[in-house]
């Protein structure tokens, strides 16, 4: 039976890619999931796994040839009409062979996400030869944002882990095999064996793009010598190209390294030895290089305010009980503000645009970002639509958004799309701050905590509950007096919850 290799998705407003290495040839034996040949594309480099065991066929698209999406790229012999593999060649063979048999199961890779192609295997909760129940939780995954639970697809006994904890896994990848229960004491042993020789071939974290490894032997460069820029510094043929072009040239004056290159400060051993260090979290390293990309890219600048909670307190305080009983959720003050900020954005619409090039991109819609705090980090779920829902619709999606951030359940299309952000730092006893916009926004609210402070009320000196806000925005689509309105329509609209009753 003849299988056809096809040019895989690659990626949004990209059509075709250009054929740069084969690392099989006709012939040769291949196992599922292995790598058959590399696509290069304007943006990112693809490799194209095996979609079944077998022999290489016939190689449609040779070395250097532009081929579009879906385009046919091979065919591969499989099933018992295949040519015989070549005596040196038992591992591919042996590694498809739990797959084959009667009884065995593969684990995949869930569903990531839409633009989403790698996760990291965090945790495995089961080990070789355990029994598993049917959608018992096998491992999880870690990816750029969220954290992905795999269940068991069926009961059985974990005969092997393809994926071991730290290793990196594409889309659709074999992450275990499930045995039944006679079929599985039997590969137990086998499997166990084999769980540490697979540790083993992934020595590093991240493997090198395959058609940079031969440019550096080509180049006759090492590793060392190279600067990786593709994801979690893996190296690309593009970086080996530039490489050897900075080899070749005349060694520049030696230069002071820059402060995102400069090396740790020495440590005192007596210190050294209480140090403990752990590897980021591919979450808290997208955090990391999201909030320097903001400020590096907007003109970031923050204008504040306070407000006078007298009357959004007394309101919450009056309605409470009934907006419980009616709504089945209690009534916060979170669902004011977004209600303040949609009514506030009409006026200055700038603050909800984000930019595009040389265009400014209006929203006429208000996606509502709710940064929430979690053990694994910051996240940013969106509240869609929210200009046009209710009090007790907007305090529900909160709190259900809320419970799936800090549970590490929610899907990487809650997180995108979102037009401005709200960030509660109040929660946490936070006074005043300077928040960092969450690109490609334009605008950011930070609330505060509310503090009794004497405040002049009619040439009075009275104590009232004040919150100082925070409004962080892009200078380079809003003016300081578009910020400035922007917070006093919250400010107005919180003092005087009827205005937004009357849309004022």
């Amino acid at each position: 039976m003849s299988i056809e290799v096809r040019v895989p998705t690659l990626g949004e407003s990209v059509t075709e890619a250009t054929v740069a290495t084969w690392f099989k040839k006709p012939g040769d034996a291949v196992a599922v999931d292995e790598m058959l040949c590399e696509l290069e594309t304007d943006k990112v480099t693809v490799e194209v796994p095996s979609p079944a065991a077998g022999v290489m066929g016939e190689i449609v698209a040779a070395e250097g040839e532009t081929v579009g999406v879906d385009a046919l790229l091979a065919t591969i012999v499989a099933g018992e009409g295949a040519a015989p593999a070549p005596a040196a060649a038992p591992a591919p063979a042996a590694a498809a062979a739990p797959a084959a048999s009667g009884g065995s199961v593969d684990v995949m890779v869930p569903t990531l996400g839409e633009s989403v192609t790698e996760a990291t295997v965090s945790t495995w909760f089961k080990q070789v030869g355990d029994s598993v129940a049917q959608d018992e939780m096998l491992c999880e995954l870690e990816t750029d944002k969220v954290s992905v639970e795999v269940p068991a697809p069926a009961a059985g006994v974990l005969a092997e882990i393809v994926a071991p904890e730290g290793a990196t896994v594409e889309a659709s990848a074999k992450l275990a095999v499930i045995s039944g229960a006679a079929a599985g004491s039997v590969a137990a042993p086998a499997a166990a064996a084999a769980a540490p020789a697979a540790a083993a071939s992934t020595g590093k974290d991240i493997a090198n793009a395959p058609s940079a490894e031969k440019a550096m032997a080509e180049a006759g460069l090492s590793a060392d010598q190279v600067t990786g820029t593709g994801r979690d510094g893996r190296i690309m043929k593009e970086d080996v190209a530039r490489a050897a072009t900075a080899a070749a040239a005349p060694a520049p004056a030696a230069a002071a390294p820059t402060p995102a290159q400069a090396p740790r400060a020495p440590v005192a051993a007596q210190d050294a030895a209480r140090e403990e260090r752990v590897r980021m979290t591919r979450l808290r390293q997208t955090i990391a290089k999201r909030l320097k990309d903001a400020q590096n890219t907007a003109a970031i600048l923050t204008t504040f305010n306070e407000v006078d909670m007298t009357e959004v307190m007394g309101l919450r305080n009056e309605y409470k009980e009934l907006f419980l009983k009616k709504h089945g959720v209690k009534l916060g003050f979170m669902s004011f503000f977004t209600k303040a900020c949609c009514h506030a954005l009409k006026e200055v619409p700038e603050v909800n645009a984000e930019i595009d090039g040389t265009d400014i991109v209006y929203k006429n819609f208000v996606h509502m970002g709710v940064a929430a705090g979690t053990p694994q980090g910051l996240v940013v779920p969106v509240i869609r639509d929210a200009d046009s829902m209710s009090f007790a619709e907007i305090e529900k999606a909160i709190a259900e958004k809320g419970k799936r951030a800090r549970d590490g359940k929610l899907s990487m299309a809650e997180m995108q799309g979102g037009t401005f952000t709200i960030s509660n730092g109040g929660v946490y006893g936070s006074l005043m701050s300077s928040p960092i916009l969450n690109p490609p926004q334009s605008g950011i609210l930070g609330m505060h905590k509310i503090q009794d402070r004497p405040m002049v009320i009619n040439g009075e000196i009275k104590i009232r509950p004040m919150m100082y806000l925070a409004l962080s925005y892009d200078h380079r689509i809003v003016d300081g007096k578009g910020a400035v309105t922007f917070l006093v329509r919250v400010k107005e609209a919180l003092e005087d919850p009827r205005r937004l009753l009357m849309d004022l």
